[in-house]
């Protein structure tokens, strides 16, 4: 199992943040181009615990592949949890914690996961899949410092 760990300090309050984050229309915005995300599902204006999330996804080599996943447990302002079902890898746990602090909002997310293929696997995180995800995480940051 793996964990990556990401903190993004915002000049924005909780609200407005959380407004942002808690809407699963803006995932397609915060998540590289080079990925050929595709959403599959309706989505509401918010999320809800047990709300599937279906899309498409390019993440290595642009190749497509299906990813759904289910918001686990959502506390309002302050985190939510989900988890992949279906996708890339052999699990998938995020959590994303939002918190009021000197005059804007520490967004801080913690996501574990495992590979498939076992010890091919292991080998391909150091050299492909660590790199990726960390990618992800600071287009992200980018993307959000701009918005906000």
């Amino acid at each position: 199992m793996y964990r990556i760990e990401a903190e993004t300090w915002l000049e924005a309050d909780l609200e407005t943040t959380w407004d942002f984050f808690s809407n699963p229309r803006n995932l397609l915005r915060l998540t590289p181009e080079e990925m050929k995300m595709k959403i599959k599902t309706d989505l509401p204006e918010k999320m809800y615990p047990g709300m599937i999330v279906s899309y498409q996804v390019a993440p290595l080599f642009g190749i497509s592949l299906p990813w759904t996943s289910r918001i686990n447990q959502v506390k309002e302002q302050h985190y939510f949890t989900d988890d992949m079902i279906e996708g890339p890898f052999a699990i998938w746990h995020h959590q994303h914690f939002f918190e009021e602090k000197d005059g804007g909002t520490l967004i801080r997310d913690i996501v574990d996961y495992k590979l498939p293929l076992g010890i091919l696997g292991q080998l391909f995180h150091p050299i492909l899949v660590k790199s990726r995800v960390e990618g992800i995480f600071k287009h992200r940051e980018k993307v959000i410092k701009q918005i906000f």
